[in-house]
């Protein structure tokens, strides 16, 4: 009993560094403002770098949705990094090259021969280096991008002096529980993640909508010493540059500029996908962000052991219960605030019935992804 009331105390006090740590997102989150561009004449040349493996389904969805963007054709183009694709993703990229100049290809497999373990940033790599622009933008193959996705980066660009630019991304979302589930524990990334940048707290961001100057990457030498991780392409380098230029961060927080991405068809490939983001946290530089996992696992595992713990005294589940709605309603201004700049409020309906399933998804996919092994894209990756 007396170890119990241990973790009843501990849980407590964790909850009062919650409370803390949610009040301050809030706080930084509700000081961001729409950038709102006024017409400017383009002048920023892109390269857009789309890592693809086994995308046929996707691929040409992802260019068009940026080939019709409202900005000039010469002032970009896009590079397709083929990853090792067993499907008839190089064809159909082949096929759009006779019909666009500004589309190219490269084909891993006629590169790389050794096994490594991080093909995403080995594909960006030699996408930047065939690069022929300054401005580096990344997304993935299964993303869309919207019509004034270029113009408003241009924009942000010549208005604000940074080498480094996060953006907003979405789950497109149905009505399944665990399309819900993914949306709510994106959105809550994708806010920390403004919020964060926003106030000069962390290194986080998203690679499917990411820009930086090629200059500056190889100032801060790429993915090296990163490149064993399997996932971090995003994270990993915004760490090194911003530790270079600190002052030259910046979040382009406008709701026109959101990429969407589907969410994981089933529950493997969802936890497979978490378990592949986990498995960055140890590697973080920025320690700031590793003592924010640490506090928000070790929130989740005590909540967690707390409910095994009610099945051997009921009397606990009460005290578990009310830990629950307490972290809830912590989180909801905020959640609440992130879910409206996305315009999916509906989502917060099932925001507090989530909590429960939240804390062991957390618990497991952070275990998993510091000790275990995940597939993805067909790899078992450790």
């Amino acid at each position: 009993m007396q170890l119990l009331t241990y973790f009843i105390y501990i849980t407590a006090t964790l909850l009062c560094l919650y409370l803390l740590l949610i009040n301050l997102y809030l706080y930084w989150f509700s000081k961001l403002r729409i950038f709102n561009a006024t017409v400017i004449k383009p002048v920023t040349r892109f390269t857009v770098i789309i890592p693809a493996r086994n995308e046929e389904e996707n691929i040409e969805n992802c260019i068009r949705s940026i080939l019709n963007n409202n900005y000039p054709e010469d002032l970009f183009e896009i590079i397709v990094a083929d990853d090792f694709s067993t499907d008839r993703t190089p064809g159909i990229v082949h096929a759009l090259q006779t019909k666009y100049s500004n589309i190219h290809i490269i084909s891993l497999k006629n590169i790389i021969t050794e096994t490594i373990n991080s093909y995403k940033k080995r594909a960006i790599e030699l996408a930047i280096a065939q690069s022929k622009y300054e401005w580096i933008i990344t997304t993935d193959a299964d993303c869309i991008v919207p019509q004034q996705w270029l113009q408003l980066f241009d924009a942000y660009i010549q208005k604000n002096n940074r080498v480094f630019i996060a953006a907003p991304v979405m789950f497109t979302c149905n009505n399944s529980f665990l399309d819900i589930f993914q949306c709510l524990d994106f959105l809550s990334l994708q806010g920390i993640t403004a919020a964060s940048v926003y106030a000069g707290a962390h290194s986080m961001c998203n690679g499917a909508n990411l820009a930086y100057k090629k200059s500056v990457f190889y100032e801060v030498d790429g993915f090296k010493n990163a490149d064993h991780i399997a996932s971090g392409d995003d994270m990993l380098l915004m760490h090194k540059i911003k530790t270079k230029y600190p002052e030259n961060i910046g979040y382009l927080f406008s709701d026109k500029i959101i990429v969407t991405t589907p969410p994981m068809p089933d529950l493997n490939s969802f936890l497979n996908q978490r378990i592949r983001w986990a498995s960055k946290a140890t590697s973080y530089k920025d320690k700031r962000v590793f003592w924010v996992l640490l506090l928000v696992y070790f929130l989740n595992l005590f909540l967690l052991v707390l409910f095994i713990a009610s099945f051997f005294r009921p009397q606990i589940f009460l005290v578990w219960l009310s830990f629950i709605l307490f972290k809830a309603l912590l989180e909801m201004p905020f959640m609440y605030r992130v879910s409206k700049f996305y315009s999916l409020q509906r989502l917060m309906l099932s925001f507090v019935l989530m909590q429960p399933f939240h804390i062991l998804y957390t618990v497991i996919s952070g275990w998993l992804g510091t000790f275990g092994t995940y597939k993805w894209k067909g790899r078992k990756v450790r």
